[in-house]
């Protein structure tokens, strides 16, 4: 991708392939089954993988924030109390008090975190330009943006393809079934695991949630 000016590129600005596109999604699932086939029978039982793309700014990464260490089904609700509140933007965070947000559901830490990301100022235009590395180096400069928030939102938000959140437990059991590994692999692990999906790792991603949803019954990312 050309910076922000062609979404189908590579670009200038060394930011890799953009995921705009269901047919982005598709050349990169294309990509993984003709590169490791047990892909093949992961999204022939899942079906067409999601898009997943999200918006960008404050209340995308606040909602990461909000999906830290609780089920699918808590993150929504808690989330969904904070957006009637209006508690999704900078300015209204920065405004409430503990009360506040205690009240729709956040825990003490997690008051903690968004107050921080309120007042951090981030130049979310900016981060398009940058490249993935540096995208993650930037946001967990923030406390309470750790390695597996700043890689959603790089995933999602900014659509980079190349992406991959290997501390992410869905994933690591994801792959563990689909490649019929012994144990769950840690981040060490799972990261050199799929290093042999790039340049398509956020598609791989994806189809291992799929697939975790599959086996497992339950979602393993909002």
């Amino acid at each position: 991708m050309t910076g922000s000016k062609n979404p189908d590129a590579v670009g200038a600005f060394n930011v890799g392939r953009i995921i705009t596109s269901d047919a982005c999604v598709s050349e990169g699932a294309a990509w993984l089954v003709d590169h490791d086939a047990r892909f093949a029978a992961a999204i022939d039982l899942c079906g067409p993988l999601p898009l997943r793309r999200k918006p960008e700014g404050f209340a995308e990464l606040l909602s990461a924030i909000v999906s830290q260490q609780v089920s699918v089904a808590s993150a929504n609700a808690i989330w969904g109390r904070m957006v009637e509140a209006g508690l999704d933007t900078a300015t209204a965070v920065a405004a409430a008090s503990e009360d506040d947000l205690r009240g729709v559901g956040l825990s003490r830490q997690k008051i903690r975190y968004a107050h921080a990301l309120a007042a951090a100022g981030i130049d979310f235009d900016a981060l398009r330009q940058l490249p993935d590395a540096e995208v993650i180096a930037t946001l967990t400069q923030v406390s309470g943006i750790g390695t597996w928030t700043a890689e959603i939102y790089a995933m999602f938000s900014l659509g980079r393809a190349d992406v991959f959140a290997h501390g992410d437990l869905a994933l690591q059991e994801g792959a563990r079934i689909l490649l019929d590994l012994p144990e769950r692999p840690k981040p060490a692990a799972m990261r050199r695991i799929a290093e042999a999906w790039s340049p398509w790792r956020s598609v791989a991603a994806r189809a291992l949630w799929a697939y975790y949803r599959v086996a497992k019954d339950r979602e393993g990312i909002r």
